[in-house]
């Protein structure tokens, strides 16, 4: 307990900036659940996926180092939209080849899930063997090595009494903020959003309607997918390392994440995310850092027992218009 008294800004920090990840991860995972009330548990090899597109990006065009101020920000920008065209690409192929088939005929949501499974530790194991070998010359018996690339100049950008901000933290934090906006605007305020309530909320209506359902699917799919590019190129800027498991652990956190603000609703994958992240950082400051995981999973089961539906609890379909 005093560790966390003495240190408490730095905690602080650190469980935003982890938060901040877990909540745009969880956007993923919500709006699969709102539109096709399907637990995409593919979804945290999206994430994988997208830290690897990073990743290339830096060697394709020369591992920087050192890259701080302004510069930085750029850098930020610029990997953010490769690794959101990364896993959102992978997320519509994911789509159209483990989820539509079973769509169309019907299969059961038992069948969707089993195939998420599969596909889960397919691309894990893809990546492990084959990809990470071939592109980055690791010994295929190798594969699960973490990639390292230090390229990131930490700098306090911040500074008010005791309270400290280094400048990949506040990257993090405001961009995932500012991608929150973006999406919470866009499904309340454009055609392509009206259409992805509108299917969450009655599918076979908005069919009615003239909603093109594999359109809006897809979309959902492209935006989640997009939302945890943007998180891991700002994963990739925090720590600056991945392997072909990263999105395991990760990827349950903001499954956690998104029923611990209300699965289906997109401000509560924000709130549940940033909860997560600061209750997590305090519980290895007072229990010490091998208790982190079990404080974030303990929280989640004291949340299902006393308020099922989350924090926030409203779904996507009831979004407001």
């Amino acid at each position: 307990m005093n560790n966390l008294f003495s240190q408490f800004w730095p905690y602080t920090i650190d469980g935003l900036s982890l938060g901040a990840i877990y909540a745009l991860v969880a956007l993923g995972y919500t709006m699969v659940y709102g539109v096709l009330r399907l637990i995409n548990f593919a979804h945290s090899e999206i994430f994988m996926i997208g830290t690897f597109g990073v990743l290339g990006a830096l060697h394709l065009f020369g591992m920087p180092s050192n890259v701080g101020g302004f510069a930085l920000v750029g850098l930020a920008l610029a990997l953010a939209v490769v690794g959101g065209v990364a896993s959102g690409g992978s997320a519509v192929i994911l789509e159209y080849v483990a989820y539509r088939p079973l769509r169309r005929k019907g299969a059961s949501r038992l069948a969707a899930l089993i195939s998420a499974i599969g596909a889960s530790l397919f691309l894990q194991q893809l990546f492990a063997r084959l990809v990470i070998p071939q592109a980055f010359g690791l010994p295929k018996e190798k594969g699960a090595l973490p990639v390292q690339g230090h390229f990131v100049h930490r700098d306090d950008v911040v500074h008010i009494g005791g309270f400290e901000l280094s400048n990949d933290r506040l990257i993090v934090i405001v961009g995932a903020v500012l991608m929150m906006i973006l999406l919470d605007v866009f499904v309340n305020r454009t055609k392509l959003g009206r259409g992805i309530r509108a299917t969450a909320q009655d599918p076979e209506t908005a069919v009615l309607m003239g909603v093109n359902i594999d359109r809006i699917v897809t979309a959902t799919f492209a935006l989640g997918g997009a939302m945890a590019g943007v998180a891991a190129a700002l994963y990739m800027l925090r720590f600056e390392e991945t392997k072909f498991d990263v999105g395991f652990l990760l990827g349950i956190k903001a499954f956690t994440a998104a029923v611990l603000g209300g699965i289906g609703n997109l401000r509560g994958a924000l709130v549940g995310g940033i909860v997560l992240g600061v209750i997590e950082m305090y519980g290895s400051a007072i229990f010490g850092s091998q208790w982190h995981d079990v404080v974030a999973f303990s929280l989640l089961v004291l949340v299902l027992m006393f308020r099922p539906t989350g924090i926030l609890g409203e779904s996507l379909q009831q979004a407001r218009a």
